[in-house]
């Protein structure tokens, strides 16, 4: 396989569109996905941004296959355990795969020519369902559900103004410091009974309010069973 020449003559890996993803996924990872430049992902490859397109059509096709790579880091589990932990196990690790690259937040669902851990993706979590018998409309409810609480909450999560308990924790005694006295009882009771009680964080919200929708999609489904009995 020919090599690649770097921008200073030198020999080195060959360049591959894998690679040239990679190195997209950490510039936006870095500076964010808006700062993200040909030129950019040219520089942390080490080669001239024109060698990029003999792998890629432009930034859109980059785009793609960035989602795709986030996608690929979320764990499908194997659905023996039912419906219900798998739903929850992948909603779990999708989260954790939005942390660590916030920037996908919003173009999870964006793209028009996804790829195969996109659709190998769509098409477990679509199997997983219909598998447990639940019907193509009962299928969509719970994964437009599921899927827009995930990217709710991490696009909440990713821009708190503060960064964990301690922060949280500063901030909040800030905002209650500058209240007038007794001007906002409720949220001066809610600051110190809760945000400022010890160990508190707001992540902890996460794993109730997905219990608390994937409750109320087994009372659907086992309502949908129901009727079609």
């Amino acid at each position: 396989m020919a090599r690649e020449a770097n921008v200073d003559g030198a020999q080195r890996i060959p360049l591959t569109r894998q690679r040239l993803v990679a190195a997209a996924v950490a510039v936006a990872d870095e500076q964010g996905v808006h700062s993200l430049t040909m030129r950019k992902v040219a520089d942390r490859l080490g080669v001239e941004a024109m060698s990029l397109y003999h792998h890629v059509g432009g930034k859109p096709e980059i785009l793609d296959g960035m989602v795709d790579a986030v996608f690929a880091e979320v764990e499908l589990p194997d659905p023996e355990g039912g419906w219900l932990a798998a739903t929850r196990s992948r909603a779990v690790s999708l989260r954790a795969a939005l942390l660590r690259h916030p920037w996908a937040v919003g173009l999870m669902e964006s793209r028009a020519d996804p790829g195969p851990a996109t659709l190998r993706h769509h098409d477990w979590a679509i199997g997983v369902l219909s598998g447990a018998g639940f019907s193509l409309i009962m299928i969509a409810h719970t994964l437009s559900v599921v899927d827009s609480y995930v990217y709710g909450f991490v696009l909440q999560e990713v821009n708190l103004p503060f960064d964990g308990e301690g922060e949280l924790g500063e901030m909040a005694a800030d905002i209650k410091a500058a209240m007038p006295p007794d001007a906002y009882p409720h949220l001066n009771a809610f600051i110190t009974g809760h945000a400022l009680r010890p160990g508190y964080a707001y992540a902890d919200e996460f794993t109730f309010g997905l219990d608390l929708i994937l409750d109320g999609l087994v009372a659907r489904a086992a309502a949908e069973a129901a009727d079609r009995n």
